[in-house]
């Protein structure tokens, strides 16, 4: 999959609600130390975008922007730890965490991943590409997602949800292919970097039971405070 793991039940989605805020809110944080102003910061437009998009309450947006630009007064460091191992039954994980406390981001890893396997260093990441992962969806009738991937220099696309299409670009095209799109009649809605697993299992290649498994440690990841975004290496 092209864009990071989520819980993909209705009701598991609706209560990680409270969750995507907070880490959402992280991102607004980490973007408005560049200016408080989305205007003038590219960065923050599309987080900003993003959490509208989800209905993020305007207070809760609005004192993320000023804590981070430090408007407030309020100290705010993020430190970014990257985590790499196996869920179980040998699914490949990476596991962006931003946390202000490294140590305890640390300890609750290696408890998370007793169901899986946490790696070393290396030890998965050879399994990924890092890429720029941009959805956007269309602003105008009759935009063809393949005439822009090729127009904007995407190295491919996919489907991605409600309609919106999923661009993979090298890591260092993020910013320059994210405006491109524009210019072939799409919206963007967020553009990150990411992990695109190279070789991912392919669920039917698992049982139900050792589905539900995984889909389990991947949901208890994305559920820790720390955590920000999970990549598995799994189809679909």
């Amino acid at each position: 999959m092209g864009a990071q793991w989520k819980a993909k039940h209705k009701d598991v989605a609706a209560n990680a609600k409270g969750r995507l805020f907070g880490k959402l809110s992280k991102d607004i944080m980490i973007a408005a130390h560049h200016g408080a102003d989305p205007a003038a910061n590219s960065r923050l437009r599309l987080v900003v975008e993003q959490a509208r998009k989800v209905s993020m309450p305007k207070d809760t947006l609005e004192r993320a922007i000023k804590k981070g630009a430090g408007l407030t007064g309020e100290a705010v460091h993020f430190e970014h730890a990257l985590y790499e191992g196996f869920a179980p039954h040998r699914v490949p994980v990476m596991v962006e965490c931003l946390t202000d406390n490294v140590n305890r981001a640390a300890s609750e890893m290696r408890v998370l991943f007793r169901k899986g396997q946490l790696g070393t260093s290396g030890s998965v990441a050879w399994d990924f590409d890092h890429v720029g992962m941009i959805e956007a969806e269309p602003a105008t009738s009759g935009a063809d997602p393949e005439v822009a991937a090729i127009e904007a220099g995407a190295q491919d696309f996919e489907p991605a949800e409600d309609g919106a299409t999923m661009f993979i670009t090298d890591a260092t095209d993020l910013d320059l292919v994210s405006r491109a799109l524009q210019a072939q009649g799409f919206n963007v809605l967020s553009a990150k970097l990411g992990y695109k697993p190279k070789n991912p299992v392919n669920p039917a290649s698992l049982s139900a039971e050792q589905l539900e498994e995984v889909e389990s440690f991947l949901a208890a990841l994305d559920a820790n405070e720390d955590v920000q975004n999970v990549f598995a290496g799994l189809q679909g």
